[in-house]
């Protein structure tokens, strides 16, 4: 006890410029080339915490791993109430580092950079409207399962994690389906501390180049456009202009359009599967910096941490800007009748950036002896290259008043809890006239992604029908904070929905059939009694010559339009309340 007592006596400091504890992180006990194993991370955060009363060291929930997910808060008026952060007007900046553990700089430079802002006087007034919400290392099970190898076109460091996390699942795919718990605990931290800016550290693959960091904001069509004005024409701006300064200027993320980056390059659209583009549904401005792999990993531990500083700098500047903006950004968003759900690039907007790159040119190669690309060092230019960087929407829907969502899809329901969305149940059974989609047609990936077979392309045909609703059936209101959410997850056209992550594929199943032998007579019935049945069948043999050779298909045709098919054949269960009415609740 007494050593304890001593060491944290000795630890802590009352003046950020006088007794500075002695918190040198591994890397710099390195060479430059070592990055912190996820002990050494939450051993020094720890020390961290005792050192400095401005620390907090939080656990929240647990992960795949079995290991808790903590979140290390920085107040320099040690305040912790995310609540009362926001009622003084700061702004919560979450830092998350980690989530490809092979691509660690921000763990690294996070730790360097916290350091610095407490024990630096000038630095540290920067946090006076600024509190930093930290996630050390987020796939825990990744950064366990350390190696020297798996990053393959990546230069340094010595050793470092794993991409995918204890399920290997790539967690960068994982926010809105949230299959693992590493992101239902990040969905606790994100609903709770509700932060203004969000920066997701990473590393590139790709190009080779000059450029150490590159950069992905928020793409701006579909951030809140009060949030993206000021995104686009003030923020990014300046934190350009301030990595050119520090000796570290910056290009949009690679996204090349064509083989090299000469070809010009292309805004990255994130829908929710990625960490901004689940953070833009809560109209919160996110950044993934991406530095460049080749490049030596002290370089691209400097760069990340003079981006942090620059982001610091920037939120500190025009805090009460950016307080303002998300404010009136929330209140459009609970007004907001109309959401876009999927995009395309727009490829008549282009727009030039200064681009620092290596000439592109092929070779024969020694494996192969065709001809392979490289990039030669030896020859450097610098050139404005094509930005294309406008999405338009392809797909809107117009909001319902609520949502119904039969009690039976718990997966749904849960990842809704997660994510703390206001839920209300029926209270007695209940028959309830709703706009219903019927699934039409839709594609299927033929290959696993991240665990599911991805829908996409879906199409659907909306009918007015009476559904019978029983007592504990959930009712989700668009009236809240979670609006956008809600309806990204909800609606099956949407890019990220829940029908294309497959939590809705027994709909997709008939259950019910029929044998020929008995349903000719009865098909036959229908047909005399119903003769505009009778033509459409014959017009559909006319335009079909193959189905005009099936007597199964014919059959088939008919079964179709009688009682005998189940109306809950592709019948998308969450039904669209469209009128504000009574409900027994």
């Amino acid at each position: 006890m007494l050593t304890t007592l001593l060491l944290a006596a000795l630890l802590s400091t009352g003046d950020p410029g006088q007794n500075k504890p002695d918190l040198k992180t591994p890397y710099e006990q390195g060479n430059g080339n070592q990055t912190a194993t996820y002990e050494e991370a939450i051993n020094w955060y720890q020390k961290l915490d005792a050192a400095y009363d401005e620390v907090k060291m939080i656990p929240y929930g647990t992960t795949d791993a079995g290991r808790p997910l903590h979140l290390v808060v920085v107040s320099t008026d040690k305040d912790f109430d995310p609540a009362s952060i926001h009622q003084k007007n700061k702004r919560i900046l979450l830092i998350q580092n980690g989530i490809h553990p092979g691509e660690p700089e921000g763990i690294d430079a996070t730790m360097l950079l916290v350091r610095d802002y407490l024990q630096d006087k000038k630095l540290r007034r920067q946090l006076d409207n600024v509190v930093l919400a930290i996630i050390p290392v987020y796939n825990i099970g990744g950064a366990l399962n350390r190696n020297s190898h798996t990053r393959t076109n990546q230069n340094g460091p010595k050793s470092y994690g794993f991409r995918g996390n204890a399920r290997n699942l790539d967690l960068n795919r994982d926010f809105i389906k949230t299959d693992s718990d590493n992101a239902k605990t990040f969905h606790e931290i994100f609903r709770e501390w509700d932060p203004d800016v969000f920066m997701d550290n990473h590393t590139s693959n790709g190009a080779d180049y000059q450029h150490v960091m590159t950069l992905i904001a928020t793409q701006h069509n579909k951030l809140h456009p009060t949030l993206a004005k000021y995104l686009s024409g003030k923020m990014v701006p300046t934190l350009y202009a301030g990595m050119k300064q520090d000796k570290f200027p910056m290009v949009p993320y690679m996204n090349h359009a064509g083989d090299t980056p000469d070809e010009g390059i292309i805004g990255f659209m994130e829908s929710p599967r990625y960490a901004t583009g689940y953070t833009a549904l809560y109209n919160t401005i996110g950044f993934v910096p991406e530095t460049h792999m080749l490049k030596p990993f002290d370089q691209r531990v400097k760069a990340t941490y003079k981006l942090m500083e620059n982001m610091i700098e920037t939120v500190h500047r025009d805090a009460k800007e950016i307080g303002a903006l998300r404010a009136q950004a929330k209140q459009e968003t609970l007004q907001q009748q109309k959401f876009p759900l999927d995009w395309k690039l727009d490829t008549t907007k282009i727009s030039q950036i200064p681009f620092l790159g290596y000439e592109a040119k092929y070779k024969p190669s020694e494996v192969s002896g065709i001809d392979r690309l490289y990039y030669d060092r030896k020859a450097p230019y610098n050139k404005m290259i094509n930005y294309y960087d406008e999405f338009v929407p392809t797909v809107t829907v117009e909001k319902p008043v609520a949502y119904i969502i039969p009690q039976a899809w718990g997966e749904v329901i849960e990842r809704l809890k997660v994510d703390k969305v206001q839920l209300q149940q029926l209270k007695k059974d209940t028959t309830l006239t709703l706009e219903t989609y019927y699934i039409t047609d839709y594609k299927t990936g033929q290959r696993p992604y991240e665990g599911h077979y991805l829908h996409s392309d879906v199409q659907v045909e909306k009918r007015n029908i009476p559904r019978q609703f029983f007592k504990g059936d959930y009712v989700v209101y668009l009236n809240q904070p979670a609006n956008r959410f809600v309806v990204e997850v909800l609606e099956p056209q949407a890019v990220d929905s829940y029908f294309n992550w497959n939590f809705f594929d027994s709909i997709l199943m008939q259950k019910e059939y029929f044998s020929s032998y008995v349903f000719e007579d009865l098909a036959a019935e229908y047909l005399q009694k119903d003769p505009a049945l009778r033509q459409r069948l014959e017009e559909r043999k006319k335009q079909d010559p193959d189905f005009a050779k099936s007597a199964r298909a014919q059959l088939d045709f008919v079964y179709r339009n009688t009682p005998h098919y189940e109306y809950t054949h592709n019948m998308y269960p969450v039904g669209r309340l469209m009128q504000d009415v009574k409900l027994p609740l």
